[in-house]
């Protein structure tokens, strides 16, 4: 039932105006609307609804991510945005700030303006 559905991402925000520069013009997500709630952008096929809350912790671990074909080409794309990405303990790419795990699997994390941890990755 679920699996046939269309996934729908949420993410809090304390600054919406500061959310959508970030979501539309940063990640390049084209927005669809605006209401009391939440902002919402499309990534793709997925809905993200940015809500507005008052008071909330950004978790210390992602909370989003996206799946790409050629993260060194996403991680120039994006930083050419004005993106910038975070250089953990475990960052092999000090200049792109990828990790590449074990496997081969590669991931580089960034924050949106609310702390938010964001990531992209490549499959190995």
């Amino acid at each position: 039932m679920l699996s046939s559905g269309k996934l729908v991402g949420f993410v809090p925000t304390k600054n919406a105006q500061a959310a959508r520069a970030f979501y539309e013009n940063k990640l390049g997500f084209p927005f669809v609307s605006d209401d009391p709630y939440a902002l919402v952008v499309r990534a793709g096929e997925t809905m993200i609804r940015v809500a507005k809350a008052q008071e909330f912790t950004p978790a210390p671990y992602t909370v989003m991510g996206w799946e790409v074909d050629d993260i060194e080409a996403v991680v120039r794309w994006l930083q050419g945005r004005g993106v910038v990405f975070e250089k953990y303990p475990c960052v092999q790419n000090r200049e792109l700030g990828i990790w590449t795990t074990p496997s081969g699997d590669k991931v580089a994390w960034f924050k949106d303006p609310d702390g938010n941890v964001l990531s992209v990755s490549q499959q190995g």
